[in-house]
């Protein structure tokens, strides 16, 4: 069976992580994380980001997201984004409504906040009249595949703490960036200065469950448990989204999975990059390409495939792999490509 090239959502659960589900599924465990495969997840989390470390277990990004920005925000105080973030794009206001914040968009064109963008929000006395600035919210990777490298990930952090401010990473594909950097996750995220953490499962082959993590517990000062429940994310049957994370962090699966996804990305991007009537139109860093080409090529193509056009302005697709992607999908696409460009 082909692959669609639309999202990382749409592959099936990878194989140890269905086995994982399975053995768990054996016999009664106390619900609401009050299990040992829980206690089991959480320990290794915390092997991997430090002993200090608060998890909390979610259902999806969305959710996950939420949760995590809820626990230590006032209804008074903003969220700045880049204007292309999930969080700010494709969750449906459920920030705004859940927690009352308003979320301050940013213009990012390649889907980066840099200091200099944030400078005009910093330094300014607290204002009655005005939200104020709290947590900076970014996407590593971004929503357009690319990357902050280290550098630019611990200015950035360094700049917002000068500020007061808290850094949350929405790392719905923090495994991809952190496999295409050649780090660990620790590496990507807790040492260069982020703070809070949505550590994606779903798109690096689970079934489903995010997990959210404090690495200074202070910060959400105990709401996290309460912020849980009311956005909803509190799972009783919490061992099978837990179980999911402990064998994806064993043995490096996470990087395996998301590395492989990267390398059918960029074997897909040399097998496009000469096709005429293609232009990729953005760095192929983890496991999306963007490209522009011919409307009447993209129904063609369409009809073989599944995936999206985000721009229809211009217009762009987004190509993505994953974990499941196989080599001969990425051939199978590249030739229905070159067919879809011929004239009819």
């Amino acid at each position: 069976m082909l692959r669609t090239f639309a999202s990382d959502n749409n592959a099936p659960v990878a194989p140890e992580i269905l086995q994982a589900l399975v053995e768990a599924n054996r016999g009664d465990a106390v619900g609401y994380g009050h299990d040992p495969f829980t206690a089991a997840a959480i320990a290794r989390l915390r092997g991997e980001f430090g002993a200090d470390a608060d998890v909390f277990f979610a259902f999806n990004g969305t959710g996950a997201n939420v949760m995590a920005l809820s626990a230590v925000l006032r209804p008074y105080q903003a969220v700045v984004a880049p204007a292309t973030a999930h969080l700010n794009v494709d969750e449906c206001g459920a920030l705004e409504r859940f927690a009352g914040c308003k979320i301050v968009a940013i213009a990012a064109p390649d889907g980066k906040l840099r200091p200099a963008d944030l400078a005009p929000l910093a330094g300014k006395a607290p204002d009655a009249h005005h939200v104020q600035p709290r947590v900076i919210s970014i996407s590593q990777a971004t929503e357009f595949g690319t990357l902050y490298t280290p550098d630019e990930l611990r200015t950035l952090c360094s700049f917002a703490h000068e500020q007061s401010w808290i850094v949350h990473l929405d790392g719905a594909r923090i495994a991809n960036a952190a496999a295409a950097q050649s780090i660990g996750l620790r590496a990507a995220t807790r040492d260069l200065g982020v703070d809070i953490l949505t550590l994606g499962g779903t798109k690096n082959g689970l079934m489903f469950g995010e997990a959210v993590i404090f690495f200074d517990p202070a910060l959400h000062g105990g709401a996290a448990e309460f912020a849980r429940k009311q956005t909803t994310q509190l799972a009783s049957k919490m061992r099978f989204v837990a179980v999911q994370f402990d064998a994806l962090l064993q043995d490096g699966r996470w990087r395996r999975y998301a590395a492989h996804a990267n390398a059918m990305a960029a074997r897909l991007a040399d097998r496009v990059a000469g096709i005429p009537g293609v232009s990729i139109t953005r760095p192929v860093e983890i496991n999306a390409l963007f490209a522009t080409l011919d409307r009447a090529a993209i129904e063609r193509l369409q009809a073989e495939f599944y995936f999206y056009v985000l721009d229809q302005t211009r217009p762009e697709v987004r190509w993505m792999t994953s974990h499941a992607t196989r080599e001969q999908d990425v051939d199978a696409f590249a030739d229905a490509l070159v067919r879809a460009l011929k004239p009819v």
